[in-house]
């Protein structure tokens, strides 16, 4: 069963003609940054059960809104002095010599148990701002 969604574009075009772009560019980097704090909270919360020195945790950086392949987009990258960025994906996938590191699937958990409370906050932020 799908559902087909129309007239969305047409809201669109009306939201901006009534706040004007920058507005709505505003409100959804707003909605953008508060959503991946959320994220950011549950990655954190996943990495806590195999930290050591807890600098994986420390490195965890969300970046400015920005385009991307015409969409909105906010990252949440590892930046820091102890290069974590390198070894993230050893973490999550495993190597030949170890192919189950104690974190490994922590960034898809956070994914996964983030994502209904990652809409509800950007819907709110959204609906703030209009």
């Amino acid at each position: 069963m799908s559902v087909k969604i129309t007239g969305l574009n047409q809201l669109i075009k009306e939201l901006e003609q009534r706040l004007g772009k920058q507005a709505m560019q505003r409100i959804s980097d707003d909605a953008l940054k508060k959503g991946a704090e959320v994220f950011v909270k549950e990655l954190k919360s996943q990495f806590e059960s195999f930290k050591d020195t807890g600098a994986s945790i420390d490195e965890i950086t969300i970046s400015e809104p920005m385009w991307e392949a015409g969409v909105r987009t906010v990252k949440v990258h590892w930046k820091g002095p102890k290069d974590r960025y390198r070894i993230i994906h050893l973490n999550e996938f495993g190597t030949v010599q170890n192919p189950n590191p104690r974190g490994k699937g922590a960034i898809a958990r956070a994914l996964r148990n983030a994502e209904r409370k990652y809409r509800q906050v950007v819907k709110e932020a959204i609906e703030r701002g209009i």
